[in-house]
């Protein structure tokens, strides 16, 4: 009996053990545990808020198909740019609009930023208007270094900074009235020639105030009018309901896999079972590391990934009880068995991955959450089970405890 070996592998026991522990149910206050804390949850199993927008015509402005498409990508990077996570957004016939937001705390807020046009102008007191929001190369909000006080700071592009600086140099000790959708927001009185294209806003109660304004004029103007024919919150009951559900039926099905993993294929099943937990622990650590957030369909891929990996290891476990038949040792019989079942294995991981990477290109919301957990639980079920699964056996088999190939399922 090798000792060596043996502490080795209780060692790999324990540590996983107490990752486990810590991970889901940790006994001590820890920042960053448990880590299921942090994995967002979409619309489905959160909550959140569904808007339906309807484009307008105005004298100014008549809808057609290429304002809606430009509607549809300054919705996307005014959402995007609040750091709101897989939303929603998809045109319903011509001119309607859905938009669906998960865990906002403020709906009524976030729709009042969706349908502002914020359209910024620069006017000098005779009502000339020097620059405008398309002029502008970056608008970010930032606190002033001297007062403490938010601000959002603009930055032109070379053009507009050529417009500023000689609107500047002309108008100095007069005054130059900044105006956001037609209302005055500031009128300050130009001190002196500003050449270096920036400009600053002030006045901001918040610093989150002044973070909204600045995605409005980063993302640009609206090409079209949009009015509000629905907006509903959708609240977190069914979510939960359906969580709770989706968790429990997850967790039956785990435990059946691992009873007839242990049942069937015996020392080998019990290996297959202790890289699942190893799989199941590394997965959940890059969701929360990448901020995947979870929908239905993403716990359905998650699921789907690691009934997977448990296909993997019994195209392994086959393999190795038919070497094992042919006389050979169990060590040889691991390679064998490993090497013969790699090609299976990665040719039924790569056509799902391409079926997924597919689904993400053409999908939306969670269609995209679904091929993006599968997508990451293919890749470490191809770890655990190629990698991890394989190194156990040979510790175990190098222990020298477990020697009867019968064990093994030969």
């Amino acid at each position: 009996m090798r000792w060596d070996k043996v502490l080795k592998l209780l060692t790999v026991v324990a540590v996983v053990g107490l990752v486990a522990w810590f991970a889901l149910k940790p006994p001590v206050k820890v920042a960053w545990l448990p880590v299921t804390k942090f994995v967002r949850l979409g619309l489905d199993l959160r909550g959140g808020v569904h808007v339906v927008l309807q484009a307008v015509d105005t004298p100014e402005a008549k809808v057609t198909p290429e304002a809606m498409k430009r509607v549809i990508g300054i919705l996307e990077e005014r959402i995007n740019r609040f750091g709101v996570t897989e939303p929603v957004i998809q045109q319903q016939g011509s001119r309607r609009v859905i938009v669906e937001i998960a865990g906002v705390k403020d709906p009524d807020e976030v729709v009042r930023t969706l349908i502002k046009t914020a359209y910024l102008e620069f006017k000098t007191e005779g009502g000339e208007v020097i620059v405008t929001g398309r002029d502008l190369k970056e608008a970010r909000e930032a606190l002033d270094p001297q007062s403490n006080q938010p601000e959002v700071d603009l930055t032109f592009n070379p053009v507009g900074a050529k417009k500023f600086a000689d609107a500047t140099t002309a108008n100095v000790n007069r005054r130059i009235g900044i105006y956001l959708d037609g209302q005055m927001i500031q009128n300050p009185v130009v001190q002196e020639p500003i050449t270096n294209g920036r400009a600053r806003i002030t006045g901001y109660a918040t610093l989150e105030e002044a973070h909204r304004i600045a995605v409005l004029l980063q993302s640009g103007a609206l090409p079209v009018k949009l009015e509000v024919l629905e907006k509903r919150t959708v609240g977190p009951t069914l979510g939960a309901d359906s969580l709770h559900k989706s968790l429990y039926a997850g967790a039956v099905g785990l435990l059946a896999i691992l009873l007839f993993m242990v049942l069937y294929y015996r020392v080998p099943g019990v290996i297959a079972d202790f890289s699942l937990t190893v799989y199941a622990l590394l997965v959940l650590f890059i969701f929360t590391a990448l901020k995947v957030t979870m929908t239905l369909p993403g716990i359905a891929g998650y699921i789907l990934s690691l009934a997977m990996a448990v296909d993997a290891n019994i195209i392994i476990f086959e393999r190795l009880k038919e070497e094992l038949r042919t006389g050979k040792t169990l060590r040889a019989a691991i390679d064998d068995g490993f090497k013969r079942a790699f090609v299976a294995i990665f040719d039924a991981n790569l056509t799902t991955v391409i079926a997924a990477l597919v689904l993400y290109y053409f999908g939306t919301g969670p269609i995209k959450g679904f091929a993006v957990t599968l997508t990451i639980g293919i890749a470490v079920s191809m770890f655990t089970a190629i990698t991890m699964t394989r190194w156990l056996l040979h510790l175990v088999a190098g222990t020298g405890l477990i020697k009867n190939p019968k064990l093994y399922g030969a």
